[in-house]
């Protein structure tokens, strides 16, 4: 949130029918399909089918929720991260002429391949469009004669858990036959996960013309001579990962990496078994100007294992070779790959078990009991600070890790970043106030390397980028001081930023003064809900805000006064989208040691002066002290609050009013379709 008084923008006017206490009646007559299906969650693919495929489908949707890591993580281009087709509705192909119409459409889809399909004619590359999803059921999920294309400015594709094979046309270097399992000329944003690629005409995966922020982990890459070539163009712009893949039996580009500005290997296993047709003629090449990081890698059997030019780099780091012969090269400076994205390292000898047993596709996805992990200051538990705990949970993992946090203080920043979902922090202690963890960074706290300031959601101490985040028994808090800073430019200090879907805080405390809580979204299209109950949350201005979909449910919100002892505020400054649910506070009490008549309940914000959003929060069933203004809405930058979507329903307490044109209160027949069910939607939170 911006500062006080600091909010811009042009005002706006939009029409409202029907609009007698300050809620249009067709709102809350639609409000049921807020969602809707453009967002895939409620629309009939979300169902389950009953079918004898049921359970393989069901496992494919839960590989479709994951989300990319490595360079595909990365937001920019336009593009936050990998999700694919998330957003978009799920259909399960069996036929070619299916697995095209729904792989070439320009809508989002979540595209379930249950069965064995044969390109015909034998190479053809289906033309894969933006935001798609293709993955397959089980192992079920075969393309047979042909593979999938990407081209310029193709972005947001997930190809998963496929097999793809048999387009060999019978010459091993094969300069005729261009029948590729993956192709990608000028696509980003894409991630190529546990797939079995093999026997193809020309490459297993080609990645060319500038393709970047490409992820390509856990496949099985085998019998073949092109293998995975990358590069094709004189520029040095391209950002890939490659991690966790079997490279067996495949002679050449393995890969090969021309002119890649960041190419990052690691946890890969090589291998070359002795006595076979098909022999190695090189390993990992770094090409022309690249760039490489490779670590922790395995390579048996191969010759010339690591190669490069020299013109290009190679920093190696904890790889192991056995049995292997020719060229292993390294030199020159290339880059850290954690200044880009969060990752962990398996130990090299650890690798070919863990890519052999991994690697592929997976016949099921079955949720495995929680794993758990302990903090504790004192050194008696795994982890003595919160996010080294969280930088051991492996990325994509698709179970529940719980980071159990013993009583004290762990004065830190914590970033769960969003290819670590289903993590949650409980204390261990018998209260909530015996785990704290607390920092005291601001909008305008310097960074430490120079680079500028923080800004409000940076300035988070534990900022939630992961689905399926959770939070119990414990405190978050920024304790930012600003009457010690009062020449510092923006005071701003978030406690917890949640920045993706299905974050729940239950039995938590989150406090702080200025912008407490930010319940937001990977990104201004994206779905986000946030779910806190039990909790307490303080603080004195905009203190619960942003654009997420979000439900305050039997808690207490405490006003605290400003830093010079004054009493002025505002609770909440929801920033929603026009199509979507903003806050939801119910059966929650609101008080606190301020003055009568001081808060606001909340003010519009339009982020960035957004003339297109529709901030909404809704009070209702809740105990209401005399803090709170006999006019509890207010307008903020240049917005009236009165265009956009503030009521309250059946309140109690001092602070409670009746209906007039400032003080909207919902009907009956509005409050019915003002819920917490019609905020969450289909998801029901549970530990």
């Amino acid at each position: 949130m911006r500062a006080i008084n600091d909010e811009r923008g042009a005002r706006h006017r939009r029409r409202r029918l029907n609009l007698t206490i300050g809620i249009p009646v067709a709102m809350a007559a639609a409000a049921g399909l807020t969602y809707g299906t453009a967002f895939g969650i409620f629309g009939e693919d979300a169902q389950p089918r009953a079918s004898a495929a049921s359970a393989a489908s069901a496992a494919s949707a839960a590989l479709a929720g994951d989300v990319a890591d490595g360079f595909a993580s990365v937001n920019t281009l336009g593009q936050n991260g990998t999700y694919g087709g998330r957003d978009g509705k799920t259909v399960t192909v069996k036929t070619l002429a299916d697995l095209e119409k729904y792989a070439t459409a320009s809508d989002p889809y979540v595209i379930v391949v249950a069965a064995t399909i044969t390109m015909d004619p034998k190479g053809k590359e289906i033309k894969v469009a933006s935001d798609k999803t293709i993955v397959g059921s089980g192992t079920s999920g075969q393309i047979v004669g042909g593979g999938f294309f990407l081209g310029q400015g193709v972005h947001n594709v997930i190809i998963r858990n496929l097999t793809i094979r048999d387009s060999y046309a019978g010459t091993w270097n094969d300069k005729e036959h261009d029948f590729d399992a993956v192709q990608m000329d000028g696509a980003h944003h894409v991630w190529i996960d546990h797939n079995d690629l093999r026997h193809m005409a020309d490459g297993l995966i080609d990645s060319r013309k500038d393709t970047t922020y490409l992820t390509v982990s856990w496949n099985k890459l085998s019998d073949n001579n092109k293998t995975f070539g990358i590069g094709w163009t004189e520029n040095t712009t391209a950002d890939i990962t490659i991690h966790h893949n079997w490279f067996r039996e495949t002679e050449q580009r393995n890969p090969s990496t021309d002119n890649v500005a960041h190419a990052h290997l690691y946890n890969n296993y090589l291998q070359d078994v002795a006595g076979t047709d098909i022999t190695s003629s090189y390993g990992n090449y770094s090409r022309g100007k690249t760039k490489m990081v490779l670590e922790n890698s395995y390579f048996e059997g191969l010759k010339n294992p690591v190669t490069k030019d020299s013109s290009a780099a190679i920093v190696q780091r904890g790889n192991i070779f056995v049995g292997t012969s020719g060229r292993n090269e390294s030199g020159g400076t290339a880059f850290d790959p954690k200044t880009f994205y969060d990752y962990t390292l398996d130990k090299g000898s650890d690798v070919p078990s863990k890519v052999k047993s991994g690697a592929g596709p997976r016949a099921s996805t079955a949720v495995a009991a929680a794993a758990t992990l302990t903090v504790a200051k004192d050194g008696s538990g795994q982890y003595k600070t919160v996010q080294a705990a969280v930088n051991a949970v492996p990325a994509n993992n698709s179970s529940r890790v719980v980071i159990s946090i013993a009583p004290g203080t762990y004065r830190e920043t914590v970033k769960i970043p969003s290819n670590k979902p289903h993590v949650t922090f409980q204390g261990s202690g018998g209260s909530r106030k015996d785990a704290v963890i607390v920092y005291d960074n601001a909008a305008g706290t310097p960074k430490p390397d120079g680079s500028g300031t923080y800004g409000t959601s940076g300035s988070a101490t534990v900022a939630a980028e992961a689905d399926d985040f959770q939070a119990r028994n414990l405190t978050i808090s920024n304790d930012f001081d600003e009457k010690a800073n009062q020449s510092l430019s923006g005071h701003q200090a978030v406690a917890l930023r949640t920045a993706a879907d299905k974050a729940f805080l239950d039995s938590v405390i989150v406090e702080g003064d200025q912008d407490t809580l930010l319940l937001d979204t990977a990104a201004k299209d994206k779905l986000g809900r946030a779910y806190i109950k039990n909790s307490y949350v303080v603080g004195n201005t905009d203190f619960i805000f942003g654009r997420a979909t979000a439900v305050v449910d039997h808690s207490v919100i405490t006003l605290k006064r400003r830093w010079d002892g004054t009493s002025q505020g505002y609770v909440t400054a929801p920033s929603t989208p026009a199509d979507r649910k903003g806050f939801l506070i119910t059966n929650t009490t609101v008080n606190g040691d301020v003055s009568a008549r001081s808060f606001y309940l909340g003010r519009n914000w339009h982020a960035g002066g957004d003339a297109t959003l529709d901030p909404q929060a809704t009070v209702r069933n809740s105990s209401l002290s005399g803090a709170i203004r006999t006019t509890p809405w207010s307008d903020m930058g240049g917005f009236p609050w009165k265009d956009d979507r503030f009521a309250e329903y059946k309140n109690t307490g001092a602070g409670s009013g009746t209906a007039s044109g400032d003080r909207p209160q919902l009907t009956d027949a509005q409050a019915a379709d003002q819920e917490i069910t019609d905020w969450l939607g289909n998801w029901t939170p549970t530990s």
